[in-house]
């Protein structure tokens, strides 16, 4: 069906349609752990299910945007993950004004998500061709929510990769973060032994946490009082 839409200009610079057709009101862009297949992996789809049935979400559409990059134990190709997601989520902030995005990762991808949210790249840091720099900040009122599983400590990024930078959540993003760590997990916790734990998110209540966490962002952001503040 043909609608007529108004063009305003985007966050970005780009013309996109005032009417949102064909947008969700939620859109998740996750990014998997080291060798879950391609898509938004378990600890992802047990959040977005979780998301999904979230009273405050009652009557909004969810979509899933699976991030696109290897998830291998090549973690220099974790920037394709940064690449992907930061370029979706400027094309969603352009083409689909008012949905509401949740930008989230587990292990490896949660590194990714971190990045994506980064305020500047770190000094002395020389990051990869396809990434320019941050985000504009404007992008920021798009994102409700960031949540985060199993992030990788800055111990566990200097073990697997010396030249990749401390994970730090920008400063547009980190009230709407939420940053899941088993204290048990070594992957994120620096006193953590048990393997096992990072593997818990789905069934030891996280990963239901955090989706109450952003659905609670998500109506903030959509309610009647509800502004363009980041």
């Amino acid at each position: 069906m043909l609608t007529t839409a108004t063009l305003a200009t985007g966050p970005t610079g780009l013309p996109v349609a005032s009417a949102d057709e064909g947008c969700p009101d939620v859109e998740v862009i996750f990014a998997r752990g080291t060798f879950e297949p391609p898509g938004v992996g378990g600890i992802g789809q047990a959040f977005v299910d979780e998301l999904r049935a979230q009273p405050k979400l009652a009557g909004k559409s969810v979509d899933i945007y699976a991030v696109n990059y290897p998830a291998s134990l090549n973690f220099p190709a974790a920037a394709d993950g940064v690449i992907d997601a930061s370029n979706r989520v400027r094309d969603m902030a352009n083409r689909c004004p008012g949905t509401k995005m949740v930008l989230g990762g587990y292990s490896q991808g949660a590194a990714v998500a971190g990045y994506v949210t980064a305020d500047k790249i770190p000094d002395g840091y020389i990051p990869p061709n396809g990434i320019t720099g941050p985000m504009a900040p404007e992008i920021a009122k798009h994102v409700a929510a960031v949540a985060l599983f199993g992030k990788p400590s800055n111990g566990f990024l200097n073990m697997v990769d010396r030249t990749a930078p401390p994970i730090t959540v920008g400063s547009l993003y980190a009230a709407k973060t939420i940053d899941q760590c088993v204290p048990e997990d070594p992957i994120c916790s620096p006193t953590g032994g048990d393997n096992g734990a990072h593997q818990a998110y789905a069934v030891n209540g996280m990963t239901a946490q955090a989706a109450t966490f952003a659905a609670d962002r998500v109506a903030a952001a959509t309610g009647p009082a509800a502004t363009n503040a980041s």
